[in-house]
């Protein structure tokens, strides 16, 4: 079984993405981000986030406020790339 690391919101601005890793993605990613990004902007509630950076897989409690076809955003303009994310929990 794969480790997952539980990091900060604050401490993905110092993780690198390049473009070399392909992760397997939740079948149901798009419906797990519409309804994030409602809990987030709606209800101010957090998502835990799975998704790898070029290290490894990490996770993340946090709020999602935008996504779009290349990245997501989360509560205090922190990006990563949305072929990163792996699966969203509840």
């Amino acid at each position: 079984m794969t480790q997952i690391i539980t990091i900060t919101k604050e401490q993905i601005s110092s993780l690198q993405f390049t473009d070399t890793i392909q992760v397997k993605q939740h079948p149901d990613l798009n419906q797990q981000l519409h309804k994030a990004l409602r809990l987030g902007n709606t209800h101010k509630r957090k998502v835990n986030i799975i998704f790898q950076d070029d290290e490894g897989m990490k996770t993340v409690d946090t709020t999602l406020w935008a996504y779009g076809s290349k990245y997501v955003c989360f509560k205090g303009g922190v990006w990563i790339p949305k072929n990163r994310l792996i699966e969203i929990e509840f």
